[in-house]
């Protein structure tokens, strides 16, 4: 496991490289933002989320699980499986995990401000499955932790479920065209980028829909899937109706948000549309 930062860090940029020329070549959506200042600050963002993460979190997901196995904390280190039954329910269940603590973060109004960072990117490639803001990234790793001490996976199990998930993140928010019955075929394994797509409409009950990172079954099962948007792909509007300006690709703009920004009427315990509210400080930003 000494290894895992440049495995970690190797699978980041080739998935980034890869799925960044194929936007290039087979874009499926034309773009409305400043691409070069887009990337720039949703890569500027995940740098500085990854250097407060290693701050607060030194021993890494990896790491934790290490400890839990070497202190037998956890289900799965009192029980005895074979090594590959574990690693399989193990990314299973971290999976379901982040599926669900995605939804807390759609019906919670205080998470979902923090939320709506990466919901409020104007365009939708391959960088908006890196930007989140810090502070969700601080209490999406402390949930994982304490996952992790819950349940006793493998550590090889922890590493496999982090490289998918930083890998599948980036696939299924790029902006690539693909044949349909391709993503009809992957869709019943993997969640596609048409599928999550859909997840990015500025229509509330689609953004409150395929919440999937890696899975799609858990859409499935608990009822949360939405085939296609109802204005079609090319047609549908991404982000959200409170912010349409092009402050939202600025870092500090992004890093301010939360406290600031209006929260519409997205949060899904929402029922009307949200009292107006002052924009003033946003009008600063």
């Amino acid at each position: 496991m000494k290894y895992e930062p440049y495995i970690r860090l190797g699978c980041f940029f080739g998935v980034l490289v890869l799925m960044g020329l194929w936007e290039v070549i087979a874009p499926r959506r034309r773009l409305s933002a400043s691409k070069t200042l887009r990337w720039f600050s949703n890569v500027a963002l995940v740098v500085l989320n990854s250097v407060i993460v290693r701050i607060a979190f030194m021993l890494g997901a990896v790491g934790v699980a290490t400890e839990a196995q070497n202190l037998r904390w956890g289900l799965l280190n009192n029980v005895a499986l074979p090594g590959w039954v574990e690693c399989v329910l193990s990314c299973l269940a971290l999976d379901l995990a982040i599926y669900l603590q995605h939804v807390l973060f759609h019906a919670v109004p205080a998470l979902w401000r923090l939320h709506m960072v990466h919901h409020a990117d104007p365009d939708f490639d391959v960088t908006t499955g890196l930007r989140f803001h810090t502070i969700e990234i601080v209490l999406s790793m402390g949930l994982k932790v304490a996952a992790i001490v819950v349940l006793g996976p493998p550590p090889l199990a922890v590493l496999i479920f982090e490289l998918l998930l930083n890998a599948t993140s980036m696939f299924n928010h790029s902006n690539v065209e693909m044949p349909r019955w391709i993503d009809r075929c992957l869709r019943l394994i993997i969640v596609t980028p048409d599928m999550h797509r859909v997840h990015y409409s500025t229509n509330r009950q689609e953004t409150n829909s395929n919440f999937g990172f890696n899975l799609p079954w858990w859409d499935y099962l608990l009822g949360t899937y939405r085939d296609q948007p109802s204005l079609g792909h090319e047609r549908m509007d991404i982000g959200l109706d409170q912010f349409r300006d092009k402050r939202a690709i600025w870092l500090h703009w992004m890093l301010a948000l939360p406290f600031v920004g209006r929260t519409g009427n997205y949060p899904v315990h929402v029922r009307g549309a949200e009292p107006p509210e002052s924009s003033e400080m946003q009008d600063k930003l």
